[in-house]
Parts: C-alpha cells; structure tokens; sequence
C-alpha cells in the first residue's frame, strides 16, 4: 500500500472512532436517580420501580441513592453540579424547582433543573393523635388559642409546613412550638413528640384508624380518608397539590429526557403503580415536560404568596 493510501486508511479509522464516539448511544455508563429524603416514602419506591425500567429497557445499570438532608438540598445540589447528560436524575419534590429557588439565600436558581416529568401526587395529611381535645383544623385553631399546640414537620420553609401554618393561622388560631422531623410516623403521635404531625399517608398507614385526620392537602378528598377535607375546602386560597417529579440539570438533551420519560410512563402505567395509588391514597400517572413546567410556575407563584403572608424571608 502507499503512503497516500496508508494515510487516508488512517483517517478513515480515527474519523470512524471519532463519529462513533460522538454518536454513542445513551446511558453509556450507570445512572443515578438522587432522592433526596430518607428511603421508604412514596417517591422512594416509585422512582425505584422507575430506575429498574430504566435499567431493563436500555441495559445499563441503574440505581437509587439516598441524599436526604436540608429539606431536600443536600440531594437537590447533587444533581445540579451533575453533568448535564442524563447519567444524574432527581426524584424532587415541587418545593425544589419553587421554595428552594426563593430568597437572598437560595442555593439554586429557577432555571438550575428541567423538568423531565411529574408522576406523583402524594397523599399528604395534617393528623392528631387519636386522643387530642380536637376533632377538626378548625377545633384545632379554636384550641390553640388558649393552649400550646405542638407541629411536628419536615422542614419549616417546606410547603406542607408553610400550607399548614397557614391554614391553622387563617382559622384563627396558631401554632405555640414546631420542629423538624426526619420521619413522621405512627411513633411520633404515640410518644408525644408532637400534638400535630403534617405527613404522607404512606407513613401513618399502619395507625391510620388510630389516628385522627384533620384534614388534607390535595387537590381533592383521598379515598383512604374520605371524611378529612382537604385544606383548599377550609381556605380556598391554599387549594393546592404536592407532587414529585424527575429532573435533571438545565442543557440536558431532549432525546436523553424523552428516554428517561418512555421509562418513567411505562411504570406509572403498570398494575403495580396503580396498585400503590389504590392502596395508599395517591395519584399515580404522568405528566409530560411542558405541563409540569406550567404546573411549577403556577405552584412558584401561590407558594410566593404564602411566604409573604407569613413573612418568611429565607
């Protein structure tokens, strides 16, 4: 062979690795969903069930890694200093892309995420324990304005927190003591940790009938606890849903976050996810990038309003 021909052979090959490299098929290495809460809850188990489709449908190891801490931003952090190529996703909460992202001392910016898609709304309760001098929020209010009433919660600047402070505030009444909680269960009414708990229905699914359910906050009456109104029926202002949803960081390719989303519709649609939702109270389905974009702009927008009202700055 001649130079010319030994030459141009050798182009071919470094042109060919060169395309090949550039045309690589995504997930070319393990992915990594981030959930940042404790394992166990809702939003754990569901985007496991997502990261094993994941894994089944384009062959490359996925998992599930728990960064609970901060109210969310120990894990939220994680993602956004992630490469933008899909091998890190958030299982995020709405407070992340909205309540996080506000104040002088924010440690995210709106458009730190993108949405791949919304999958979850969570069942979330406000309870007593089943002993407690009040049947409703409203006895609750009138309660506590006399007496000490202790709320026990994930996070005060999170939005079932600030939610329920508020709807026990418009009612009349207030809250005298409140603390963050790791987990808020059946154990933390029975030993006295707290009077009033604001949590999931998955994790006071074992005491429900021993507990009394002062009210919701979900869009609409949960068929578990069908006598508990939700909080938007005793203020409409605080009508509202909590939700968790799959991010990943802003500059992502559209084709990485449709295959993320095929994986994400697919386990939202099986008995198995419909199951969870019949049983625990939840709603379970998909809601595509541009709508949970509008969702969260939305949600920005009356979570700006509560804080102001309640004056929180931070």
């Amino acid at each position: 062979m001649t130079k010319t021909g030994l030459l141009a052979g050798a182009c071919a090959l470094a042109l060919s690795a060169f395309g090949g490299a550039a045309l690589a098929e995504y997930p070319e290495r393990p992915v990594t969903f981030i959930v940042p809460w404790p394992p166990g809850d809702l939003e754990d188990v569901l985007t496991r069930m997502i990261a094993e489709e994941f894994q089944s449908m384009y062959g490359a190891p996925a998992a599930v890694v728990n960064r609970p801490g901060g109210g969310g931003i120990v894990g939220a952090l994680e993602v956004a200093g992630a490469a933008p190529d899909g091998h890190v996703i958030g299982s995020f909460v709405l407070g992340i892309p909205t309540v996080k992202t506000m104040g002088p001392d924010a440690q995210v910016a709106r458009d730190t995420f993108e949405p791949v898609g919304i999958f979850l709304t969570y069942p979330f309760l406000i309870a007593a324990a089943a002993d407690a001098p009040y049947n409703s929020l409203q006895e609750l209010a009138d309660y506590s304005k006399t007496n000490t009433v202790r709320l026990g919660h994930f996070g005060y600047g999170l939005e079932p927190t600030l939610l329920t402070v508020l709807g026990v505030q418009e009612l009349g009444g207030t809250f005298g003591a409140e603390a963050a909680f790791d987990a808020l269960d059946c154990s933390t009414l029975a030993n006295g940790d707290a009077d009033v708990i604001n949590t999931t229905a998955q994790l006071v699914l074992p005491c429900l009938n021993e507990i009394k359910v002062l009210a919701t906050i979900t869009g609409e009456r949960m068929g578990i606890t069908p006598d508990a109104p939700t909080l938007g029926e005793l203020e409409p202002s605080l009508d509202s849903t909590l939700w968790n949803g799959l991010f990943v960081p802003k500059g992502t390719p559209q084709e990485v976050k449709d295959k993320i989303a095929a994986a994400a519709q697919a386990v939202v649609a099986s008995p198995e996810a419909q199951e969870i939702a019949a049983t625990t109270g939840a709603l379970v389905y998909w809601m595509d990038q541009a709508a949970s974009a509008e969702r969260i702009n939305l949600d920005f927008d009356q979570l700006t309003r509560v804080r102001e009202t309640l004056g929180v700055t931070e």
